[in-house]
C-alpha cells in the first residue's frame, strides 16, 4: 500500500522524477522486507537449560532457569481484541515477550493455556519456590497501547504546531 501511495502521489502532483521516485519505493521495499525477515527468523525455544531468545542474527540468549524469577501472561487490549502473550521475569528486573506463545482474537493459538502450564511448569520444576519472586508492578505496567497512542498524537500535535509557527 505504500508503495502504490508513493507511485500515485508521484503521478499525481509531486512527480519528483525517476531518480528520487526509485530511491523512495526501493527504499521502502527494503525496509519492508528486511523488517519481515527478521520477524521470520525471530525465536524463542524452551528446552531443559531454560529460555532462548533470538532475534534472527547469532545464537541468541539462554536465561537459564534459575535467572528466570517470574512467569506470567501478559493482556493487551486493543483493535477490538484481547491479546495475551506470555513473558519471562528474569533476576535482573529485565522483561522478554515470548514471541511463540501469543494468541488473540485475530490469530488465536489453540492452545495458549496448555502450553503456557507447561512452560510454567517446567520453569517450576527447576527452580525452588524461594526464587520465585512476582515483580512489582512498574508505571510502564500501567501504560495501555490506547494511552501511549493518545499522549503520542498530542505531542505530535504540539510539535507540528511549534515547527508551523516558527516557520
Amino acid at each position: 500500500m505504500v508503495v502504490t501511495a508513493e507511485l500515485l502521489a508521484d503521478r499525481m502532483k509531486f512527480h519528483f522524477g525517476p531518480g528520487p521516485m526509485i530511491l523512495v519505493v526501493g527504499g521502502t521495499v527494503l525496509l519492508v522486507a528486511a523488517s519481515r525477515l527478521i520477524v521470520m527468523r525471530y525465536l524463542v525455544r524452551v528446552d531443559a537449560d531454560g529460555v532462548t531468545i533470538s532475534w534472527g542474527l547469532g545464537r541468541g540468549r539462554t536465561y537459564s532457569w534459575q535467572e528466570i524469577s517470574w512467569i506470567d501472561a501478559s493482556e493487551i487490549q486493543g483493535r477490538g481484541t484481547t491479546t495475551r502473550v506470555a513473558r519471562i521475569h528474569t533476576t535482573d528486573g529485565r522483561r522478554h515477550w515470548l514471541s511463540t506463545l501469543v494468541t488473540s482474537g485475530f490469530n488465536p493459538l489453540e492452545d495458549f493455556d496448555g502450553d503456557f502450564r507447561r512452560v510454567v511448569g517446567r520453569w517450576k520444576h527447576s527452580t525452588s519456590a524461594s526464587r520465585r519472586v512476582r515483580p512489582e508492578k512498574q508505571f510502564r505496567d500501567r501504560i495501555t497501547p490506547t494511552k501511549f497512542a493518545v499522549v503520542g498524537t498530542v505531542v505530535f500535535a504540539v510539535v507540528l504546531f511549534v515547527v508551523t509557527v516558527v516557520l
